[in-house]
């Protein structure tokens, strides 16, 4: 029997009603093939109103909608200050948003809250990242950070400083730079030999700087925490004999942020440091007569690529939006976008069209310093679920290394980094 002949008319164009405002419904959700909103969050890297990256933001996304007219982008700009926190509030308000870009990615994995990088690139926009960021934003041999810009570190010295102590041209080893350094203290009173800022806001990328250049690092190939290696600890110790104890650095660089001797440098106080570009536009601001050069090495040895840093773009799982993100993704990685938001703030690509372009434009001269060796860079262990308390950790108490016992500082933030690991991967 035909069960169905038994069902009244009325319940049958009631049901059909409800299905086809059901539809409606969710075709204005975004769901199907209905208009669909993604929600960016991204990190603003000005330094005020002007220079901040929501105008950046908002010229890419209404560009893109005007060529997607099915797909519209909310962007929402946050400070670095404030972003992790914002985010974390909008995931506990069942709010998650559908991109994020800022700087890291692995508690996120944890947390399985992310598409793997190939669900959401094509493979045109995968096949364009340099090798060494997108291997960098893997976790367990599966890439979930998507790099979005990079930069590296070079020695920035004084040259007007230079000439008064008799130097001329910059130090390639540790035993160059300490001699340097003495020429400097004796002949030019008043300035700091060498800027070490081992505070919070620079300590882990100085730190890296300090043991790449002596042979070790902060973590091995395989991503098992070294930080109380032999090598790291003769690094610490020579940092303490040669730079601290003798006063050709901070009395106490482990209350030093990178900030403040960054302006130190732009105000002529200091005469050499490692540096990234965003000190480029300070020092020229500061009308200082600047050079750059690799980050001398331990008797010249050492690893030959730079330290890598990256920020990241990640994709959400939560609102179902993976051909979306990947459409608005294509978009964001152009050439013409990747250059557009490197320029606006003196930084690097991660994307190989984009970095030949840069590398060979006269008009980033400046910039080619940073690219050397950045193809085979050294990176700290974003995929790593612990790295970010580890990070931390590094941040309160690496400086202390310089003024206090190496091997037992080194030891204690090893110990702590082996126990956050074992405890993450429970």
């Amino acid at each position: 029997m035909n069960r169905r002949a038994h069902v009244p008319t009325r319940v049958l164009g009631s049901a059909l009603a409800a299905t086809l405002a059901l539809t409606a419904v969710s075709a204005c959700g975004g769901q199907g093939n209905g208009p669909v909103t993604l929600k960016l969050v991204a990190a603003d890297y000005g330094e005020n109103a002007e220079t901040g990256s929501k105008p950046y933001w908002d010229e890419l996304a209404h560009a893109f909608e005007s060529a997607n007219p099915g797909i519209k982008v909310e962007v929402q700009v946050e400070s670095w200050t404030d972003i992790g926190k914002k985010v974390d509030d909008m995931i506990a308000a069942g709010k998650s948003p559908d991109l994020l870009q800022t700087g890291g990615f692995a508690d996120q994995v944890a947390a399985d809250r992310l598409y793997p990088a190939a669900d959401v690139l094509t493979m045109d926009t995968q096949a364009r990242f340099l090798d060494s960021f997108a291997h960098a934003g893997q976790v367990l041999g599966t890439q979930y950070g998507i790099p979005f810009v990079s930069s590296s570190r070079v020695l920035f010295y004084n040259k007007a400083v230079f000439r008064q102590a008799g130097l001329t041209q910059p130090p390639a080893t540790w035993n160059e730079l300490r001699q340097d350094a003495e020429k400097i203290k004796a002949k030019v009173p008043g300035v700091t030999p060498y800027g070490l800022p081992l505070g919070p806001e620079e300590a882990p990328a100085e730190s890296m700087l300090w043991t790449l250049s002596g042979g070790g690092s902060l973590s091995d190939d395989v991503g098992n925490y070294t930080i109380d290696s032999a090598q790291n600890q003769a690094t610490f110790g020579w940092l303490k004999s040669n730079l601290v104890a003798t006063g050709l650095t901070y009395q106490d660089p482990g209350r030093m942020n990178r900030t403040p001797v960054f302006q130190d440098f732009a105000a002529g106080k200091v005469a050499m440091l490692n540096g990234h570009p965003t000190l480029l536009k300070m020092a020229t601001a500061g009308k200082i007569e600047f050079g750059t050069a690799p980050i001398p090495k331990k008797d010249g040895v050492g690893r030959t690529g730079s330290l890598g840093v990256a920020d990241w773009m990640m994709a959400f799982k939560a609102n179902g939006h993976k051909n979306e993100i990947k459409k608005f993704l294509s978009f964001v990685y152009t050439r013409e976008y990747q250059l557009k938001f490197d320029e606006r703030y003196n930084l690097l690509p991660v994307t190989q069209d984009a970095f030949n372009q840069m590398a060979s434009d006269p008009k980033h001269e400046e910039l080619k310093q940073f690219t050397v060796g950045l193809s085979n860079a050294s990176f700290y262990p974003f995929g790593d679920p612990a790295w970010g308390d580890v990070s931390n950790r590094i941040k309160a108490g690496i400086g202390q290394a310089v003024t206090g016992d190496p091997k037992q500082v080194l030891a204690g933030l090893q110990d702590a980094a082996v126990k956050e690991t074992a405890r993450v991967r429970k």
